[in-house]
């Protein structure tokens, strides 16, 4: 079976970052609407799985693919999400104090800020790079 030449593997794991992006929103609210508790949903549970393993698979992704010079920035940008979101949400949790168990656990709003600002950027930087590469196919 072949694949239409648009279909590359740059272009999947562009759309699969948007799709993370609108999941990353998405866990944001969920957290907004509990007030940062999290959420006993599997939903939750599976995105948040999901915009964890999306670091590696970014990670591996770098290495593997040959981006544009502008379809780079992608995992680039998700990489340093992802480990500045590691240093900042210890940061503030460790100004509240760590609790014991996950149940206690209140993620902090400015956190949940954080994630969904970098979700809303992210995002449109993913629509941005897709553009770009249709439309120098279409040229």
């Amino acid at each position: 079976m072949s694949f239409p030449e648009w279909l590359t593997p740059q272009f999947a794991y562009l759309v699969f970052s948007a799709i993370v992006a609108v999941l990353i929103w998405i866990e944001g609210g969920m957290l907004k609407r509990s007030s940062g508790k999290l959420p006993k949903s599997a939903f939750f549970q599976i995105c948040s799985l999901i915009d964890t393993a999306w670091f590696f698979v970014s990670t591996v992704m770098l290495y593997m693919l040959d981006f544009t010079p502008l379809a780079i920035v992608v995992p680039a940008a998700y990489g340093i999400y992802t480990v500045f979101g590691w240093i900042y949400g210890t940061r503030l949790l460790k100004r509240r104090g760590i609790p014991d168990s996950p149940e206690d656990l209140i993620v902090p709003p400015k956190y949940i800020a954080y994630s969904q600002s970098f979700a809303l950027i992210f995002f449109i930087l993913c629509v941005l790079v897709i553009a770009q590469s249709w439309f120098a196919i279409i040229i």
